[in-house]
């Protein structure tokens, strides 16, 4: 009966309990991490296309066919805008004999000079259906023997193409699960650390919520191998940033229970029980709110947002379980001298209660109309910027430092067309492939079309375009080249091929906003309602967090298009930025609405009483958690992958907005503004006025 004594939820707490507790906590833990179970992984490269969308059927349609089944890599060569000498092009020449074992069986290797005479490159067709180790090393060895080449003084090189850019990607998460844990573990160590002021406490949550993250890690890989979802260097790296700042600011909100019992009570294993009893009701409404948030995305055509949607609500729960099952047993281990020196004492009084955010929540809630109104206008102006970002990056643009392929692919668009590395793909019946290419040559922005190979009733043809890769010239092209090919062939072509995709994946992302957003607010709407029993409290804690994305989203624009020059966001940033924002942001007022909605029901159902305390017990805590909370996502830019940085930005300044503008001044002066209709229509909104002396100062309460 120890086990549940006190309150409704599990208490693993007790001299002996706790102690077997962290064993078997250990124990397991163990277990699953020596299982080394290996993860079903996507490859980055084609991570955010659909598998039915039309280009990945047309991938599929060449490869069955057989058609020119390779993947083109390229040696570019330059001299940094002079005209190649005689001897240049005689090293092309070599460049040319010296590669061709490299080619797959059947193919050769070729040479192309550009038509301003600047620049020249060398076609190297790899097997198409490479295992990506072998690919990679493929791509290694070019690169090795073009830098082995003995090329003449002053001729620059590059190897770009396809694999070339699937390896650079790639190569970017290598290791990227130990820099990731490394420097988040290092943040949260000295933000811990800074918080606590102790030489020893912070180890406690951060070892618990250390291994809970390795263990989630297991348990993502044994989820990929039995649910509908794989995982990718991106969902891989944000998952671990999730469970160590969700389950971060989890352990600061009970361990803050826990000190502030151990001021009400003698025995540290009762203090544990009262606090977990009382934390428990946010931490699992804040949890489940996220896991539901992180389930929508379930629901996405974009594998990458299906990935972290799983593997993140893997995540979460495994946080939470740490958080409440195993922190708890763990900090009762070693008693009140674990908080030394600053060690609460049996009948101390709560500094929180006539502290700094006592005062903050006297001045905010004595002006609630100035506040809010200020407050909004700020939002506003943040959000302003968003009426002209633009979305959607070329595969030049997805990393941070320029790697090989992306210096190559530039040069190869300065001298040649801009499909010429990469052409479009085009798969008809056999008998319409001829009108087809007819139709085909009279669409705008196509250079050349030609036939690439036939078999089972079609035929391939390849396009070079002349627009930008990825932009939005190119994406017109291919849907006029869609259009103008099913119109000849009488029936549905497949166009696939780099801007096809790109294409397909900007639709794909267009879909999933429209349809996951919506689920994402309808989630925290009725978590909210069944939590606060109140229609108006949710919909004005939904408007906030909302108002607190898009004033992160306009500000981070600013930043990226002044500071970063970052040229547009990745497809996939505005949804995940709205799901980390949204779930995670309404975490903090989770936490300050069920304080004040306990403070209500114990003390009087005065609104502006309620969150007055609610803000002063709880300003120190959330503040702390939300900075942590930002720190830990800004961590994503120890890889230099744009999207990842986008996404870090993005959300730890939304944080940090949440935290101390939103959480601390906006929500505590519609509080006060709104008054009892802010519970409407659960018990409190119908209680009696409370007494004039009921609420006249924080300080008394």
């Amino acid at each position: 009966m120890e086990m549940f004594s006190g309150g409704k939820f599990p208490h693993l707490v007790g001299r002996r309990l706790s102690w077997v507790v962290v064993l078997v906590a250990v124990l397991f833990s163990g277990v699953l991490l020596g299982a080394g179970v290996e993860a079903e992984e996507t490859d980055n490269a084609a991570a955010n296309l659909p598998t039915d969308a039309q280009s990945v059927q047309a991938a599929e349609a060449v490869e069955r066919i057989g058609a020119d089944d390779t993947a083109l890599a390229l040696v570019v060569l330059d001299r940094g805008g002079q005209p190649l000498a005689e001897a240049d092009r005689a090293a092309v020449t070599d460049l040319v004999r010296r590669l061709g074992p490299a080619a797959a069986e059947g193919q050769q290797v070729f040479p192309a000079f550009s038509d301003d005479g600047e620049s020249a490159f060398v076609g190297v067709p790899l097997r198409g259906d490479l295992p990506e180790e072998e690919r990679n090393a493929a791509v290694e060895d070019l690169r090795a023997q073009v830098a082995d080449a003995g090329l003449p003084d002053g001729l620059e090189t590059a190897v770009t193409g396809g694999p070339a850019f699937a390896v650079d990607l790639s190569s970017v998460f290598d290791g990227a699960d130990v820099r990731l844990l490394l420097a988040t573990a290092s943040v949260v160590a000295l933000l811990l650390l800074i918080t606590y002021r102790s030489p020893w406490l912070w180890l406690v949550p951060l070892t618990v919520v250390a291994v809970g993250d390795q263990v989630a890690a297991q348990l993502v890989a044994i989820g990929s191998r039995l649910l509908p979802f794989s995982t990718d260097g991106a969902s891989v790296g944000i998952t671990s940033v999730l469970v160590f700042g969700a389950g971060t600011n989890y352990a600061l909100l009970l361990i803050a229970r826990y000190r502030e019992e151990l001021r009400r009570t003698e025995d540290r294993y009762d203090a544990m029980r009262h606090a977990v009893d009382r934390a428990a009701p946010a931490i699992l409404a804040s949890s489940g709110t996220v896991v539901l948030a992180l389930l929508c995305l379930g629901l996405a055509d974009n594998p990458t947002s299906r990935n972290i949607g799983f593997g993140g609500a893997i995540g979460i729960v495994t946080a939470v379980v740490y958080a409440l099952l195993v922190l708890p047993a763990a900090m009762t281990c070693f008693g009140r001298r674990l908080f030394w020196p600053f060690i609460p004492r049996l009948g101390d009084a709560d500094p929180t209660r006539t502290g700094w955010w006592a005062g903050v929540a006297r001045r905010v809630t004595a002006r609630p109309v100035l506040v809010a109104s200020g407050s909004v206008v700020l939002l506003a102006a943040l959000t302003l910027p968003v009426l002209g970002a633009a979305v959607g990056l070329s595969d030049t643009e997805q990393f941070i430092d320029e790697p090989e392929s992306v210096t190559g692919q530039k040069v190869l668009a300065e001298h040649f067309p801009a499909g010429t590395s990469q052409p479009t793909t085009v798969v008809v019946p056999a008998d319409r492939a001829g009108a087809v290419r007819t139709a085909l040559e009279g669409v705008d922005g196509v250079q050349a079309v030609e036939p690439s190979g036939r078999g089972g009733g079609q035929a391939v043809l390849e396009l070079v375009l002349t627009t930008e890769p990825a932009s939005d010239a190119a994406f017109d092209v291919v849907r006029d080249v869609r259009a103008t090919a099913d119109e000849a062939a009488g029936t549905t072509a497949l166009v696939g091929g780099p801007d096809a995709q790109s294409l397909d994946a900007a639709d794909a992302a267009d879909r999933d906003q429209r349809l996951v957003v919506p689920l994402i607010l309808a989630v925290v709407l009725l978590v909210l309602l069944v939590l606060l029993r109140s229609v108006v409290a949710a919909v004005v804690l939904v408007l906030t967090v909302v108002a607190t994305y898009a004033a992160s989203l306009g500000a981070s624009w600013v930043a990226f298009s002044t500071v970063l020059d970052f040229p547009a966001l990745d497809l996939s940033v505005p949804l995940l930025s709205f799901l980390f924002l949204v779930a995670l942001g309404v975490d903090y007022n989770i936490f300050l609405t069920t304080r004040a909605k306990e403070e209500a029901e114990q003390e009087g159902a005065d609104p502006r009483r309620a969150i007055s305390v609610a803000l002063a017990v709880t300003g120190g805590v959330i503040t702390s958690a939300g900075i942590l909370l930002a720190a830990v996502f800004t961590v994503l830019g120890v890889l230099p992958v744009v999207v990842l940085a986008q996404i870090g930005v993005i959300v730890g300044f939304g944080v940090l907005l949440d935290t101390l503008l939103v959480r601390s001044v906006l929500v505590p002066a519609l509080v006060t503004l709104l008054g009892r209709r802010f519970w409407w229509p659960g018990p409190l909104s119908r209680a009696p006025e409370p007494h004039p002396e009921g609420v006249a100062s924080v300080t008394n309460a």
